[in-house]
């Protein structure tokens, strides 16, 4: 796929590493076609290395006076910022960071080399010409600082690479912006920033397209890596339009059933299962099970086998749901061992099926047998795989009423994460439902300090948009109103009523939670006029659009008679204490204040 860093990478795939490797002359077809290979690096175009009497014209005379032979530069005079004017030093200095890079001597040689040769590419480059040998050193410099996890100064470094190319000027300058566009795209994606990712990706999509057309199978590649990032965004729309263009393009130049087209067909049932659209999910499984067994994939089709088996536990059909894991659990285990994380990932999926049909025991035990492999893992199982099932089985023990079982699992899950470049978003949601936790076992300080994170963490990747965060942001609130902090329980109310607004529409139900929130803390503020406005709105969308049959209109209806009430009466009353808001009854413990008032409810 395309990109220099992603986090769309295969969990198998190894350690990225820096190769600078050689290039091909312009001559070669693969430079003047502006084809996109799988993995665009930037390869630096080889030039004529520094020549002997080259050398020798910019050598220093030898301090022996009756030697007339000149020495040779040394190291530090090559290196000087006064050689950079040299227009052979640029690429000398590119390979010198290429073979640093080979012998194992790290990469923070091989980045002073590269800065210095970008700083001599842009020295020697003519006014007003574009330089794609400078777009290549940068390319290589922000791929460098991408090694050492300095992703934020790969930015800049890209940012200007992108300046570089005039995409007018033919095919080699077609393919370094693209490529530039696509490597700044997958930075912004390793520092979690998921809508500038996005959107950079679209723009090399737009150059790509513009060079070879619309239906070339490079094309192709790129509609469905970007699809994998707009599912990542939960954009599944988008997702779903480049899939289908993807399949488009996959039917023309690919021979029928191939693994190309089982592989769209795999993201595209992941589209549809996320849009509730389980029937044609099932259907491009099938047909890209069909493709592997044709193709002698066995772990590919058991891959498949437990999507399908997802599939069937989200239509209920739970006796063809076990019989898919259990065929997917026989091949990895003969292929990969009792104790690979695959065979934990079926393990898990077990496990929830029966903890929904109600087999506790079973469910239990499929859980354990899970965490055993977890707690050994094999060597090659990354840090992502174990955390991901350690954040599933969790969500089953929430579900069994043993909160803090699951805050010890989150808790792992999130230590193997908080290193990983890429990360963040996930994170965010793990600390979102390990607030959720804390707020259920009445640890309200520490939940309301989880919350937090999650949603600084959500600001800095660019979800501020999104349904969820609004979600989070209503969380927060309520656990502000636990610890008497109204005034910023307010402020966290209306920023998520502005955002579920705008995603999920005022007749959403978390939406209207949201309303009830607010009006509740309006109330306690002495808002009340404020608070009535949002009754009666509230009121009105359930009579008009909701229906009166939901057990909250008739709570709704009193609290707003209540308020009406009051207002009434002097305006110089006092606040109502929380107790008595979110219950009239104080004598009530808090937990029955929960369930006494729905609308204060977490909605996961």
């Amino acid at each position: 796929m395309p990109g220099l860093v992603s986090v769309k990478t295969p969990p198998d795939a190894p350690p990225l590493r820096i190769s600078v490797s050689e290039t091909q002359t312009p001559t070669q077809p693969q430079r003047s076609d502006p084809g996109i290979p799988k993995t665009p690096s930037p390869h630096p175009k080889r030039l004529p290395s520094p020549s002997a009497s080259a050398s020798a014209s910019r050598s220093k005379p030898s301090p022996d006076r009756r030697s007339k032979k000149p020495q040779p530069d040394s190291p530090n005079q090559i290196l000087s910022e006064a050689s950079l004017d040299n227009p052979d030093l640029g690429p000398f200095l590119l390979k010198l960071a290429r073979d640093t890079i080979a012998s194992g001597e790290g990469p923070i040689k091989a980045l002073d080399y590269a800065v210095r040769a970008s700083k001599s590419f842009e020295r020697c480059a003519v006014d007003g010409e574009p330089s794609l040998d400078l777009a290549m050193s940068l390319h290589v410099l922000a791929a460098i600082y991408c090694s050492l996890g300095r992703f934020e100064e790969a930015v800049p470094v890209l940012e200007r690479a992108i300046q570089v190319p005039d995409v007018s000027r033919g095919a080699d300058h077609a393919l370094a912006a693209f490529s530039g566009h696509m490597q700044l795209g997958d930075t912004y994606s390793m520092l979690g920033q998921v809508d500038r990712s996005i959107s950079c990706y679209e723009e090399g999509l737009k150059i790509q397209i513009e060079a070879l057309g619309d239906t070339d199978p490079r094309v192709g590649e790129t509609c469905r890596y970007l699809a994998e990032a707009h599912v990542q965004a939960m954009q599944f729309d988008r997702a779903e339009e480049l899939c289908k263009k993807t399949l488009e393009i996959h039917r023309v130049h690919s021979e029928p059933a191939s693994l190309e087209e089982a592989a769209d067909r795999r993201l595209m049932a992941l589209v549809c299962e996320a849009k509730g659209d389980y029937e044609a999910a099932l259907e491009h499984l099938v047909l890209a099970s069909m493709a592997m067994i044709a193709n002698g994939q066995d772990n590919e089709v058991a891959s498949i086998d437990v999507s399908i088996g997802n599939i069937y536990m989200s239509l209920c059909r739970f006796d063809e749901a076990i019989f898919s894991y259990q065929k997917a659990l026989t091949v990895f285990k003969s292929s990969k061992g009792d104790s690979h994380p695959l065979v934990a990932s079926v393990f898990v999926r077990l496990a929830d099926l029966y903890h929904r049909t109600g087999k506790l025991r079973e469910s239990k035990s499929y859980c354990e047998n899970a965490l055993r492999i977890f707690a050994k893992p094999v060597p090659g199982t990354t840090a992502e795989e174990i955390a991901g099932g350690l954040t599933e089985i969790s969500a089953i023990y929430e579900s069994v009423d043993e909160p803090e079982e699951a805050l010890k699992l989150l808790q792992k899950a999130m230590k193997l994460l908080e290193d990983k470049p890429g990360q963040q978003s996930t994170i965010a949601g793990i600390e979102a439902r390990m607030g959720v936790m804390f707020y259920m076992v009445g640890r309200y300080e520490e939940a309301r300090n989880s919350f937090e994170s999650a949603i600084a963490k959500l600001r800095a990747s660019g979800e501020r948009k999104s349904a969820f965060f609004g979600v989070v942001l209503n969380q927060m609130g309520l656990a502000c109103v636990q610890l008497f902090k109204i005034d910023e329980a307010a402020e966290l109310f209306e920023e998520a009523r502005g955002i579920l607004e705008q995603e999920c529409g005022s007749c959403h139900q978390d939406t209207i939670g949201v309303y009830s929130n607010l009006a509740a803390t309006y109330d306690a503020m002495g808002r009340v006029e404020d608070a009535i406005e949002i009754l009666e709105y509230v009121l009105k969308l359930r009579e008009e659009k909701l229906g009166i049959a939901n057990p909250d209109f008739e709570d709704e209806k009193r609290r707003l008679a209540e308020l009406l009430k009051e207002a009434g009466k002097t305006r110089d009353r006092k606040a109502k204490s929380l107790e008595n808001l979110i219950d009239p009854n104080s004598k009530k413990t808090k937990k029955e204040v929960t369930k006494r008032w729905p609308g204060l409810g977490f909605r996961i």
